[in-house]
């Protein structure tokens, strides 16, 4: 079997204090939506529990792209986007909503059962 041409993006959110309501709002009412316009695949999302099983501010999202060079242009394209500036900036207006973000890039192995 052939494997999955993409590339998979794992993406980590830590909200700010008190955001993380906002920051799930602001995914399900604009970003999931920009993100599709601009060619970028959601596959899923999660907000992290911890050892109790009580969530965290923590929000957990994969991502697919073509190609890296396509998730660049997609990136670009959509953080240019005049309706993801404005819902950004909508949702900050008492702050910004995550305290950090980090992404890595995900090739999947022969044996991931993305085919």
């Amino acid at each position: 079997m052939a494997m999955d041409p993409r590339i998979f993006e794992l993406r980590t959110y830590v909200a700010a204090p008190g955001k993380l309501d906002a920051l799930l709002a602001r995914f399900r009412d604009h970003t999931t939506t920009l993100f599709e316009k601009h060619g970028i695949e959601n596959i899923g999302y999660w907000v992290a529990t911890d050892g109790d099983g009580k969530p965290t501010e923590t929000l957990i999202y994969l991502l697919a792209h073509a190609s890296r060079e396509a998730a660049r242009k997609s990136w670009s394209e959509f953080q240019a986007d005049p309706d993801w500036v404005a819902a950004r900036a909508a949702s900050e207006v008492d702050g910004r909503l995550t305290a950090s973000v980090t992404s890595v890039y995900l090739d999947p192995t022969d044996f991931s059962g993305l085919h």
